[in-house]
């Protein structure tokens, strides 16, 4: 009783700290409110499957050479439920043309799985600059908006008239700072050309090299990011690089799907198998 009369008598304000696994949460006496709550993240936590050492499956030679890798998430892993064995093939799979399936099954819970694919083009050229004068043709004409904390909302935004609209070929530093911090927004794919099962994505273009990347995918959306907060990195060949160094398309499920009952759901359950495929296609055009 009398530690709990001491914690009374404070007169100033101050932050308490509660950790149970990886949920942490800080709250206040001034007001009794939360001032910090964290759950493991929409990137698969503090550690995720991108930063562990996947097991080399198989490696094949041949017209079409590929390498499968695979890892086994157990359950609890990042705060996630269930086991979950995960696999990711990479394939050359045609003339300038590589191709990644990623799969995935829960062995005993229910589990969202959403995989992504988070490489850095600049079509350029390694140590080149920026890709602000490159042009991006993204086949989504809605964007799902964000909050201050760059989570989707659950609306639909419809791009047509505004900086997100990139429906039609567009140079990317044309736009990019009528959106605010730069584009990295999940883009409803939803008016692109489908051939066997996948969707025509994106084009990217950039015209110093007449290099040009073409996006296939099974995804629903794929997230546009210009690499707004690249600061300094130092990368290969002892290269920095800084904001807009690359661009990503992640071709993906609605982040904030879980939370959201009018996204597609990335739940998948025992028995079920997540299947997700894309293909970079690279030509030259003059």
């Amino acid at each position: 009783m009398a530690e709990h009369h001491e914690l009374q008598q404070q007169p100033e304000p101050q932050v308490f700290e509660l950790q149970k696994g990886d949920l942490r949460l800080k709250v206040t006496n001034w007001g009794a409110t939360i001032t910090s709550l964290q759950v493991p993240d929409a990137n698969g936590g503090k550690i995720g499957f991108d930063k562990v050492v996947w097991k080399v499956e198989e490696q094949k030679d041949g017209e079409n050479p590929s390498v499968k890798f695979s890892y086994h998430s157990h359950d609890g892993e990042q705060g996630f439920p269930g086991d979950l064995d995960v696999s990711a093939t990479y394939t050359l799979s045609g003339n300038l043309e590589l191709r990644l399936d990623m799969e995935a099954v829960p062995r005993n819970k229910s589990t969202p799985v959403s995989l992504a694919q988070h490489t850095y083009w600049n079509l350029a050229g390694h140590n080149r600059g920026d890709i602000l004068n490159h042009s991006v043709q993204i086949w989504g004409s809605h964007v799902t908006p964000v909050d201050e904390n760059l989570i989707p909302t659950g609306e639909l935004f419809p791009v047509k008239g505004t900086a997100f609209d990139l429906t039609n070929e567009k140079i990317v530093g044309s736009t990019i700072s009528e959106v605010p911090g730069g584009y990295d927004h999940n883009y409803v794919l939803d008016c692109g050309e489908s051939v066997d099962g996948l969707k025509h994505a994106a084009k990217v273009k950039d015209p110093s090299s007449s290099r040009v990347l073409d996006l296939w995918t099974n995804a629903p959306g794929v997230q546009f990011y210009t690499g707004n907060f690249l600061d300094g990195i130092v990368g290969k060949e002892v290269a920095v690089y800084g904001k807009h160094a690359g661009l990503c398309l992640e071709t993906q499920g609605f982040p904030n799907a879980v939370n959201q009952a009018n996204f597609p759901s990335i739940i998948v359950s025992p028995g079920e198998v997540y299947r997700h495929t894309m293909v970079f296609k690279f030509s030259v055009q003059s």
